[in-house]
């Protein structure tokens, strides 16, 4: 007992009697053997800028309408930068962490016996109050959405979101079933994501794995597109090495390669119209031509230092005044990781991105283990909403895992511990999802007139009295195919484009627009594009 209750360290793998040896990538993953990794979406230009909603490239006037007729974006297709935390091995969310009530909201207080499922003794469950305040102390609406006071994710986004930038961050929770240990719940977004428009310049996709979704989670199946299969990138060398702009960078100043290249595509343009390339689709080839040399031209004059894409050299992420000190950033691959995903997505280099984290299929017999990585999670998560803080852009962050844990009520009163219930196995019941939203311009908006209504739209489903997911609640609740239709419903909201959902997702299983909208969360904080 004294071996089984040691608390492990952050990145220490995961052994339990009643799992089999891992054989599979996921199996290693999901139980710390190997690290997880970053996917993106691809986006734009906006971190080469101080303010990326001006962001432009510098090429000659004569050739910026060219741009465009080739398709060339330069700032993302204009949409909020979107970044999934897929926390591999069936992580903790509701109750310890985010809470989650009945059918009136987060707030609709579950029995004892239900939050002790959930990982909370008794003397510490939110709907206990302080008898010298009315309130409860277990109750923290810092970051708009509640989460219970000395969770671990809320701790570790506290540590990297400075107070001023709390004010516009909100959130909304999903009770929905998730299976346990297993690969096959499709709970990634970035296809669905790419398809209601978020793209980029440089790539379209990019993961952590060798996979159709690039993460731990697979994608559902029918959003996928093989055209924008990912490729992988998961640490800041990955992210430099993503421009190579050849030699001419080396032999004259950037300015000056990208005036020559410039120069190149206007005399190849003169000379192509005074031919005929003597085949029937002329006009293709020939654009094929103009595209070519000016999308050489722009990515010399956008990446023709690739430090500019470094997330190590970025004072916001990495030194005295980082997101990340010079000491954590160096001794945590998972802060590289982040730091990398993050980097590209919200300054508009990449669209959406995921950010796969292993070694949370944590009941090791003690709470320790699983509070210890969820304090890490916790600022990962920080990061990145900090860092669009700093950079003045808004965030989607959706947070998922492939199952969930419960507790027997024994208590682990170690000092990572926390006097919390012990993690006693795998709970596919207990899972959830969550989203935060920041928004530059101001709080974002739960929809609803009143208080009942907006609890209503911040919780989009709920949980049975004993703690466990209430399958009726929603569509989302028992299908998580459906759950990622909701996260992607909720993302076009944003952008008050809802109303396209139906014509992007004909087979969808969300019900008629009605229901649809029972299951958005927050009113637009952008309109369509963003910049």
């Amino acid at each position: 007992m004294a071996r089984k209750n040691q608390t492990l360290s952050v990145d220490a793998p995961l052994l339990h009697d009643d799992h089999a040896k891992p054989v599979t990538r996921r199996d290693f993953i999901a139980q710390g053997f190997a690290a997880g990794a970053g996917m993106l979406c691809g986006g734009s230009i906006l971190s080469l800028f101080a303010n990326p909603k001006k962001a432009h490239a510098q090429l000659s006037g004569d050739l910026e309408a060219l741009k465009s007729a080739c398709g060339i974006a330069t700032q993302g297709a204009g949409k909020i930068p979107f970044i999934c935390i897929d926390l591999a091995g069936g992580a903790n969310i509701a109750g310890s962490n985010v809470l989650v009530g009945g059918r009136g909201g987060q707030l609709d207080f579950l029995s004892t016996a239900g939050y002790s499922r959930l990982g909370l003794p008794g003397d510490m469950v939110p709907s206990i109050a302080n008898p010298a305040t009315g309130l409860s102390d277990f109750i923290n609406n810092e970051l708009g959405l509640a989460f219970h006071s000395d969770s671990g994710f809320l701790r570790g986004m506290l540590e990297k979101v400075s107070v001023g930038n709390r004010v516009n961050i909100n959130g909304a929770v999903i009770p929905a079933r998730s299976e346990n240990d297993t690969g096959n719940n499709p709970h990634n977004p970035m296809y669905g994501i790419n398809r209601v428009g978020a793209d980029g310049s440089l790539l379209t996709l990019i993961g952590s794995r060798n996979s159709d979704s690039g993460g731990n989670s697979m994608a559902p199946v029918m959003m996928i597109d093989p055209t924008t299969r990912p490729t992988k990138v998961d640490r800041p060398s990955d992210v430099t090495g993503l421009v190579d702009t050849g030699d001419l960078v080396g032999l004259l100043s950037q300015q000056d390669s990208v005036a020559v290249m410039e120069s190149i595509q206007r005399i190849s343009d003169m000379k192509l119209g005074r031919v005929n390339t003597q085949i029937t689709t002329d006009e293709v080839v020939k654009d094929l031509v103009r595209c070519g040399y000016v999308q050489s031209a722009d990515i010399t004059d956008r990446f023709g230092d690739p430090s500019s894409l470094d997330p190590v050299a970025d004072a916001d992420i990495v030194g005295p005044d980082g997101i990340f000190t010079q000491e954590e950033f160096d001794s945590d691959r998972e802060f590289q990781k982040t730091a990398s995903v993050m980097k590209l997505v919200i300054n508009g280099f990449a669209g959406a991105g995921t950010i796969t984290m292993g070694g949370y299929d944590y009941h090791t017999g003690n709470r320790s283990t699983g509070e210890v990585r969820d304090l890490r999670a916790g600022r990962c998560m920080g990061a990145c909403l900090e860092y669009a803080a700093r950079i003045g852009v808004p965030l989607m962050l959706y947070v998922c895992s492939d199952g969930a844990v419960f507790s027997n009520g024994t208590i682990d009163d170690s000092a990572d511990g926390r006097g919390k219930g012990v993690w006693t196995g795998d709970n596919s019941s207990t899972a959830a999802s969550f989203f935060m939203v920041y928004n530059p311009g101001g709080t974002p908006q739960i929809i609803g007139a009143t208080p009942e209504q907006q609890a209503n739209h911040q919780q989009l489903g709920f949980m049975r009295r004993e703690g466990a997911v209430e399958t009726a609640g929603t569509p989302a609740a028992n299908n998580v195919n459906l759950l990622v239709e909701t996260v992607i419903l909720n993302y076009m909201a944003l952008h008050g484009e809802q109303g396209q959902f139906a014509n992007l997702f004909p087979q969808h299983g969300l019900g008629n627009s009605v229901l649809r909208d029972s299951l958005t969360a927050f009113e637009p904080i952008v309109s369509g594009t963003i910049g």
